[in-house]
Parts: structure tokens; C-alpha cells; sequence
């Protein structure tokens, strides 16, 4: 298949490049702690949970407009988050088994829902994949507001990501990111760049997973408008991708630096 170089429209891919940025600020800084703490499938947990609120809201109230969908899948984020924090609280040891069973839960859950719907296929599509190359810059005000004020609570407070402060805090992002980018590049935008920066200080740490993210982002979006592939998932091979390549290079400047030293001493 040949490109179509006349796809690379920057009236779709800008709002779509933006959004992936938008998602970037806060589920690179999330990532990381993620990583800390060992608990790499509570993204997925609690965007299945969020898509869960999704798709019992566009079922039940398909008049209600987004507010309510947006406040279906917050409060079903929220409380699933909080009651992850309770089984952290109270099984630690079986906390990553427990994160597990309620994704599975969650994402069972939601094929029952839409069993007997028409458009249930589309519905969980639009869940796993996302619409970015649909979102419009009118959408991406309320998101970047939001996300704003997680960030400036995540760096002006650190005791907040402590205990149920974390869980709160991570349902929000995802809530409103799931809406935009799909429960898959949730994922890939949390975790990906993390484990790339892995290693690293504070600062170098989010320097790195932000560019490396964006990377992923500008190379998934251009492959997708020039092959005519679906964007979420070629992002998600856009940020794995990066993240290979930059997690490769990072180690390769390292290794040199530490034979050196290694030589020197004998």
C-alpha cells in the first residue's frame, strides 16, 4: 500500500497530536509511580471500569448528552479507584492479582451490557480504540483545564499521592482520558514512556517519557492518515516503538561511560 501523503491533513491531525499531548502531561508523571509502586494494570483496571460507566450511561440514557456520560464513567472510575485503594489497604500482597480480576470483571461486564445492542460492537471499539482523529479543539478546553489542576495538585502536594490521594487523582486523568484516546493508548501513554525512562532522576525521568511519548504519538498519527489505519492502535505501535528505540539508546550511552570506569579502576 502506497501513502497518501494528501492524508496528512493538520486540520485532523492537530487537535489529534494535541490530544495525545494533553494525555502525555499527566499519565507520564502517573506512570512513573505506577511503575513504583508495582501496579501496572490499574490503568487498565480503572479505564475498563470508566468504559464500564460509558456504556451503561449511552444505554440507559441515550438523550442524556455528554454530561452524563462523563459523569457515568468519573463516578465509576472514582469508585472503582477507591475501592482498589481499599484492597491495597487491606491484601497488599494480592493487590496486582485483585487489579487484574477487576479488569476482567469490568471488561466482561460491558460485553453483557451490550449483548443484546445493536451497535455493541461499535460501542466497545470506540472504547478499546478511541476516536482521536475525531476530537475537536472545543473538546480539548475542559480536558486541559482538568488535567491542570492535576498536575499542579500532583507537584505542589507530593503527600496526596500517598494512600487514597493517588487512587482519586488517577481515576480523574483516566476518566477523562479514556474518553478521548480508548482504553489501549491509556495504557501505552502510561506505561510505555515510563519503562523508557526508567531509571532516570525526577526531571530527566519526565523529560524523557514526554519526548518519547510525543514521538510515539507524531509517528502512530502520520502512519495512520498515510495508510488509512486505525490511529489508536498505530499509536500504540508509535509509542512502543519510541519507547524501544529510546530505552535502547539510553543504555547504550550508559554502558561505555561504565566500562570506562570499570577499566580505569583496574
Amino acid at each position: 500500500m502506497s501513502p497518501d501523503w494528501r492524508a496528512l491533513d493538520p486540520t485532523i491531525l492537530g487537535p489529534a497530536l494535541a490530544a495525545g499531548l494533553l494525555v502525555l502531561s499527566i499519565h507520564v508523571p502517573l506512570g512513573r509511580e505506577v511503575l513504583r509502586r508495582g501496579i501496572i494494570f490499574i490503568d487498565l483496571a480503572v479505564a475498563q471500569i470508566a468504559g464500564l460507566g460509558m456504556l451503561v450511561a449511552q444505554l440507559a440514557l441515550p438523550a442524556g448528552g455528554d454530561w452524563v456520560t462523563q459523569a457515568a464513567a468519573g463516578g465509576a472510575a472514582l469508585g472503582g479507584a477507591l475501592f482498589l485503594g481499599w484492597l491495597d489497604r487491606r491484601w497488599p500482597e494480592t493487590q496486582e492479582a485483585l487489579i487484574g480480576v477487576a479488569f476482567i470483571l469490568a471488561a466482561t461486564a460491558g460485553l453483557l451490557v451490550i449483548a443484546h445492542d445493536n451497535h455493541g460492537g461499535e460501542h466497545i471499539k470506540d472504547l478499546l480504540s478511541g476516536q482521536i482523529l475525531w476530537v475537536t479543539w472545543p473538546q480539548l478546553g475542559p480536558i486541559a483545564l482538568l488535567y491542570a489542576v492535576l498536575l499542579g495538585l500532583w507537584f505542589a502536594f507530593p503527600g496526596l499521592r500517598r494512600g487514597l490521594g493517588f487512587y482519586v487523582l488517577f481515576a480523574l486523568a483516566i476518566t477523562a482520558s479514556v474518553q478521548v484516546v480508548g482504553v489501549y493508548l491509556v495504557f501505552a501513554s502510561l506505561i510505555l514512556p515510563a519503562l523508557a525512562a526508567r531509571g532516570q532522576g525526577p526531571v530527566r525521568g519526565l523529560i524523557g517519557g514526554w519526548l518519547t511519548g510525543l514521538g510515539g504519538y507524531v509517528v502512530g498519527l502520520c502512519a495512520s492518515a498515510l495508510f488509512d489505519l486505525p490511529a489508536g492502535p498505530a499509536v500504540v505501535w508509535g509509542i512502543a516503538l519510541g519507547s524501544l528505540v529510546s530505552g535502547t539508546l539510553r543504555r547504550r550511552a550508559t554502558v561505555p561511560l561504565g566500562a570506562a570506569l570499570t577499566s580505569g579502576e583496574r
